[in-house]
């Protein structure tokens, strides 16, 4: 397990960074188009090859295969990245399995990652051969071992920051930030239950919320994950063979909480609303047992509920957001508020293992695959 907490002197400069080098609006995980790394085929005859996971149909694991592909030279705006670690997140079974489209078929799948900068495309100015660059959301098929992407789309990382925990923290750190800051403001008093709360996402909402002076109530599958996220800041770690509905009520004397954070879907949702206070926010924000079932709006009337289905991508769409987010995160870091837990690491050619483990329930915190 690897811990992070850098001095904020270093969080300072990287954000003065930031400002020379944001991340671009990227496009919803759901519905809209997502961008594939243009320059990285299938392999031709050509002597430009490296190795990437490819996916060639939807379906398990193990359509997940490890093959020899073809990478251009940078153009106008690009760079070429050597990649060292890539983060492993849930949206990446989702596009695996056909939950979201890909654009093309077959396709390398990959939302997040750090790698070293080897050539820059003819005029660029700001990055040179050498940087450390993180990137998070578009283009998609970071499970490479080198890439090219816009330039405009990275960050540079600071070399306080090891690569590998860098690439744990872009996408979920920026999907925490917009969940608890922005999508649901939390507050001191409020009572919050987050599901999954020993997961990459839900680890960092459980720190996160605690810092902010509300009580945290979470849900996790063994006594292990229980542990870890009481050291989180999860006031109250209930397992999912309990009835978490009993307890969130017992624990709130009847009253509810203020907001739900639900990345697993079908098996928590129905429980999940009925755990909100009057005029509660229900934040569904992922759906790792399958998609809930259809719900009727007058299941919201009794209580006023308010309920919503948000993506990073529509809450860093301008310039500013990003650059918000992603300094609210480092930020967090830097200060100790928030501590990255890096509990599983894989070679990329086993990428395949890796996705059956997070879908198993088998992992905590966060995943990186090394190429």
């Amino acid at each position: 397990m690897l811990l992070l907490s850098s001095p904020s002197a270093l969080v300072a400069r990287f954000h003065r960074s930031l400002l020379h080098n944001p991340f671009l609006p990227s496009p919803s995980f759901s519905g809209l188009q997502i961008g594939t790394a243009a320059a990285l085929r299938p392999i031709r005859c050509s002597s430009n090859m490296v190795k990437a996971i490819r996916i060639h149909e939807h379906g398990r694991p193990e359509v997940l295969k490890w093959e020899d592909v073809e990478i251009g030279e940078p153009k106008e705006g690009e760079i070429k990245v050597k990649t060292k670690a890539i983060g492993l997140n849930f949206i990446d079974v989702y596009f695996r399995k056909g939950f979201y489209k890909a654009p093309t078929m077959p396709f390398t799948p990959g939302m997040e990652a750090v790698g070293v900068v080897t050539a820059v495309g003819p005029g660029l100015t700001g990055t040179v051969v050498g940087d450390l660059v993180a990137y998070a959301g578009n283009p998609m098929g970071s499970y490479a071992e080198e890439q090219i992407l816009p330039s405009e789309r990275v960050v540079p990382v600071p070399q306080s920051i090891d690569p590998v925990i860098a690439a744990s923290i872009m996408l979920k750190g920026m999907t925490a930030e917009f969940l608890v800051r922005r999508c649901f403001k939390v507050e001191p008093g409020h009572t919050v239950l987050v599901h999954a709360a020993a997961g990459g996402v839900g680890s960092l909402l459980c720190q996160w919320a605690n810092a902010l002076g509300a009580t945290v109530i979470g849900t996790v599958s063994t006594k292990e994950k229980a542990a870890q996220a009481k050291e989180d800041g999860c006031h109250h770690a209930l397992l999912y063979e309990e009835d978490f509905v009993s307890r969130v009520n017992e624990i709130t004397s009847g009253k509810g909480v203020e907001v739900v954070y639900d990345s697993v879907g079908k098996d928590t949702f129905e429980g999940s609303l009925a755990c909100l206070k009057v005029r509660g926010y229900m934040v569904s924000f992922g759906q790792s047992s399958g998609a809930p079932d259809p719900i009727r709006l007058s299941a919201l009337a009794a209580k006023s509920l308010f309920l919503t289905r948000p993506s990073m991508m529509q809450y860093t769409a301008t310039r500013d957001e990003l650059l918000h987010s992603a300094s609210e995160v480092f930020t967090n870091v830097g200060a100790g508020v928030l501590r990255v837990r890096v509990n599983h690491t894989y070679p990329l050619s086993q990428a395949a293992q890796a996705h059956s483990d997070l879908e198993n329930r088998k992992t905590s915190g966060s995943v990186v695959l090394i190429p």
